[in-house]
């Protein structure tokens, strides 16, 4: 199984909805628990791409499996954001293509650094961000969980090319 990965399209909407609800179902997060949200879904196109950002899917076949969003911060600065792999495709390496394409663009926009949290019950996550190279810069109680906050500096693009 291969993960294509592209740029989102409007008409991805509706699935990634439906994927963001189901992965955060499957670590035990709920709507109205501080951390769950999902109001930038239908502004995709205002928040991550007009902007400067971008938003990425993974494809499995014709199928969607993963996504993820780039949002700027400041000029030097993007927030990770709704990085999700199915739970029926983890475990096979594609959260990893997914942050690793992310921070690539990132260094393609001009971003010299990229944030993102998640949350102490998302053990995936926290190890896949710690082997990319991320550190932890916070911590903080949101009701029944610990968001744990990050960062990485990026290796602008012409360094990389060296």
């Amino acid at each position: 199984m291969k993960l294509e990965i592209r740029r989102y399209r409007w008409s991805d909407l509706d699935t990634l909805l439906a994927l963001h609800r189901i992965c955060l179902a499957e670590v035990g997060l709920v709507p109205g628990d501080g951390v769950y949200y999902d109001d930038d879904f239908p502004r995709i196109q205002e928040i991550y791409l007009a902007c400067g950002g971008d938003f990425l899917v993974g494809e499995v076949g014709s199928r969607i499996v993963a996504m993820g969003g780039l949002k700027p911060v400041d000029t030097a600065t993007a927030e990770v954001c709704r990085l999700r792999v199915h739970p029926e495709f983890q475990r096979r390496g594609f959260g990893a293509a997914m942050l690793a394409a992310i921070e690539r663009r990132a260094v393609e926009l001009g971003f010299q650094c990229v944030r993102g949290d998640t949350t102490l019950n998302q053990e995936a996550a926290l190890a896949l961000y710690q082997r990319r190279g991320w550190r932890e810069l916070s911590r903080e109680r949101v009701g029944e969980l610990t968001v744990i906050y990050g960062e990485k500096r990026l290796v602008p693009r012409a360094v990389m090319e060296r």
